[in-house]
């Protein structure tokens, strides 16, 4: 039996039409080809523009995104742990975050959605922390999770929020665990008490209300990354 080119493909597009499996077949084939062209054009001493300070945008005009029914609250005596393939597991309150060295920078936020907002975000660089806790060189991916919970599928059960990363876009200069926006300590909406940001990934790469940062040999997925999201998603 004889395939034509045009059967052929259409077979292999299938797998990419299930919502169940999507990052398979040929979609999931081209997804990885972009992910390691974009992974072989970054660099990490490359920054994203320092913004002036007129170009901020208004709060009210920078939307705040949630997946759980409300805006989660953080747990009392919360803190952030620092795990995985490390020499040095850190349990780090609020308070110890903000005596490490601190950094600033006013970036252009970029939406998968096609809008953006410029912001100015302080905190404690990926970076720093990886030093800071000895980081294996082995562990190449970064996995961040958050205490907030969503429901992916109608009638499924509540998963966390996460998004894995590679470590050279958590190692960049102007990614780090924010606990500060506009010279004010973060607002619940805004992701209190602790938020990853980035200026080098798309926005929803960017988990809030974090409590877990995980040092990893391989890539997990992640929230919206298991429903079919791009999983480099590099601006």
């Amino acid at each position: 039996m004889s395939f034509s080119r045009r059967r052929l493909l259409a077979l292999a597009l299938l797998p990419a039409c299930n919502p169940s499996r999507p990052h398979e077949g040929f979609l999931g084939l081209m997804e990885r080809f972009n992910a390691q062209v974009q992974a072989g054009m970054f660099r990490r001493s490359k920054l994203a523009p320092e913004e002036p300070r007129e170009a901020l945008t208004d709060p009210e005009h920078f939307p705040s995104y949630k997946v759980a029914e409300d805006y989660p609250e953080a747990p009392q005596g919360w803190t952030v742990s620092v795990k995985g393939l490390v020499a040095k597991p850190l349990v780090l309150s609020l308070a110890e975050l903000r005596k490490l060295p601190r950094t600033d920078f006013r970036v252009r936020h970029h939406c998968v959605e096609g809008w953006s907002a410029v912001a100015s975000w302080h905190g404690v660089r990926l970076s720093d922390l990886g030093r800071l806790c000895g980081a294996d060189p082995r562990a190449g991916f970064v996995e961040f999770r958050s205490f907030e919970q969503g429901q992916p599928e109608e009638g499924g059960p509540l998963v966390r929020y996460s998004s894995s990363w590679d470590r050279e876009s958590v190692d960049h200069p102007q990614t780090i665990v924010a606990y500060g926006k506009n010279g004010s300590p973060l607002t619940r909406e805004e992701g209190a008490p602790l938020r990853l940001y980035s200026a080098v990934k798309l926005g929803y790469k960017m988990v809030k209300w974090v409590d877990e940062v995980v040092y990893q040999p391989m890539p997990n997925g992640g929230y919206w990354e298991d429903q079919g999201y791009e999983w480099f998603a590099g601006v």
